[in-house]
């Protein structure tokens, strides 16, 4: 070949890859991964962005299910999004196959091959199955009594399964009362519990550990809770496991069994990453990434939300995964931005219930201040270490959990008496008044300010994402965008800050100061 034929051949290269438009592909249609198109997208991606959701639908709030069975969203309400304009494809119904690493391919079930440049792996949990016997048949399919609760499809049928028990009858025409069991008592468990219960379905809780979120809110909280859910009608078995489904019911290892026509199961997932391991990326309980959200095995193929892991931890909520997916789009559009970690904050979304933990309340070293009001339904509780908030679970009353996070999220010194002013109850003549910046929606982040800028709920979504996670920030937000709210600003600027960071607390009885 002549030295000219070569020069036209390196130009034309040239031009090709300056032509050439990033291939990013993205395993996963959920939150995590919405989230990230999302930002890419506010941020000017460049590249070309197609997202592989297996699900037959378009995204949605997984958070909110239980909220669409028991009837207060519908379907429409917990999308997230219909589709993207430009750079980005969403392909519904779409399940990867494999990864072929060194093609730069992913093949669907159909044979179909997409090449990629870069690869997110938002592939969130799956459901584990509890030992119990009888739950699966021989040809390998659940028992008909049986649901998992992790999918839209999961949601629908136990709606019909829901409806479908409303119809029969008694012998003598009086309807009978369906009957089920949640296996489960940690916080999906509980909103499933309490979506049943709402829907007319007589309710048990089974919960193997001796007390409900045992690892949240420790013993008195879920006592606690127990006694709510008792109160709301639904039934708790704690300290004991079911061990096999017979036509009788659910058996209990106390021998006991549950007469029952629906079993839900939500006794806990894991991450999703059976095509990470058949890809040969490194995958201990979750797919293993740096500070760049980027598997140690290939720095072409990130993980976010469920199936990721970092420095050893995997989440399994939404603020975490909406963090992961601005880090990593920062990432891509070019920032040295790298993700660090994430808080623990967990919370409750069930009506009648309400729940809050920062931290690990439970295994954080500290001093410990509680308060606990079984007739009210109400538990509290601060872990402080040299004065700093550094763990807290609340149940029941949350009117303090915006201020509380506040200065969680700061790390703001209290006086020896501000943990228990901030564990009082609020007072009608004191009520607890939100500064701009007290954050209000921890799973995207929001302030008080921001709400109050809002017009109304539907400009606060569209303009802050805040209620469209968990949805446990509703009724603040609510709140605050009530005219009454214009006058908070004022009284809000009565919580003074103090030399060395410390905090004046406003007085939370009538008469008397916090300090």
């Amino acid at each position: 070949m002549s030295l000219d034929k070569l020069d036209h051949r390196d130009k034309l290269d040239h031009r090709e890859r300056l032509d050439h438009r990033e291939r990013l592909v993205v395993i996963g249609n959920g939150m995590a991964a919405t989230r990230l198109v999302e930002e890419l997208t506010v941020r000017g991606y460049a590249g070309d962005v197609t997202v592989l959701g297996d699900e037959p639908v378009p995204a949605y709030n997984r958070i909110l299910l239980s909220a669409v069975l028991e009837g207060t969203h519908s379907r429409g309400a917990i999308t997230l999004r219909e589709g993207y304009a430009g750079n980005v494809t969403v392909r519904t119904g779409s399940r990867v196959l494999e990864i072929d690493r060194e093609a730069g391919e992913v093949m669907l079930v159909d044979g179909e091959r997409l090449g990629y440049d870069r690869l997110v792996l938002a592939t969130g949990s799956i459901p584990t199955l509890p030992p119990i016997r009888g739950l699966v048949r021989m040809d390998g399919q659940l028992h008909p009594k049986v649901h998992a609760f992790r999918s839209l499809a999961d949601c629908d049928r136990l709606d019909a399964a829901i409806a479908s028990g409303s119809r029969q009858a008694r012998p003598t025409g009086q309807a009978r009362p369906t009957r089920g069991v949640v296996v489960g008592g940690g916080l999906l468990g509980l909103q499933v519990a309490r979506a049943l219960t709402l829907r007319g379905v007589a309710t048990e809780v089974v919960e193997g550990t001796e007390h409900l979120l045992s690892s949240q809110v420790g013993e008195p909280g879920g006592k606690v809770l127990a006694r709510d859910l008792k109160r709301l009608g639904t039934e708790v078995y704690t300290g004991t496991r079911a061990v096999r489904l017979t036509d009788d019911g659910l058996v209990l290892d106390n021998g006991y069994t549950l007469e029952t026509d629906l079993v839900v199961l939500t006794a806990g997932g894991r991450p999703s990453t059976a095509l990470a391991r058949r890809a040969g990326l490194m995958v201990r309980r979750g797919v293993v990434i740096d500070g760049s959200l980027a598997s140690v095995t290939d720095d072409r193929i990130h993980a976010i939300g469920d199936c990721a892991e970092h420095r050893g931890v995997t989440t399994g909520f939404v603020p975490p995964a909406w963090e992961q997916a601005g880090v990593l789009a920062d990432h891509l559009t070019g920032s040295d931005a790298a993700y660090a970690g994430s808080r623990n904050v967990a919370r409750l979304r069930a009506t009648g219930l309400d729940v809050a933990v920062l931290g690990d309340p439970e295994h954080t070293d500290g001093e410990v201040v509680e308060m606990t009001n079984p007739l009210a339904g109400t538990f509290r509780k601060l872990v402080v270490r040299d004065g700093v908030i550094v763990a807290a679970a609340l149940v029941g009353d949350l009117s303090r959990i915006g201020l509380i996070t506040q200065l969680y999220d700061r790390h703001t010194v209290l006086g020896p008496h501000e943990p228990g002013e901030l564990l009082a109850p609020e007072s009608p003549a004191a009520p607890v008044v939100l500064t701009d910046d007290a954050e209000v929606c921890a799973c995207a982040g929001v302030s008080a300010g921001r709400i109050r800028a809002c017009a109304d709920l539907d400009g606060v979504r569209a303009s802050t994402r805040a209620t469209t996670g968990c949805g446990g920030c509703t009724q603040v937000v609510q709140r605050l965008l009530e005219p009454a709210g214009a006058a908070d600003r004022f009284h809000a600027r009565n919580m003074t800050k103090q030399p060395n960071n410390t905090v004046d607390l406003p007085s939370t009885h009538p008469g008397r100061t916090s300090r």
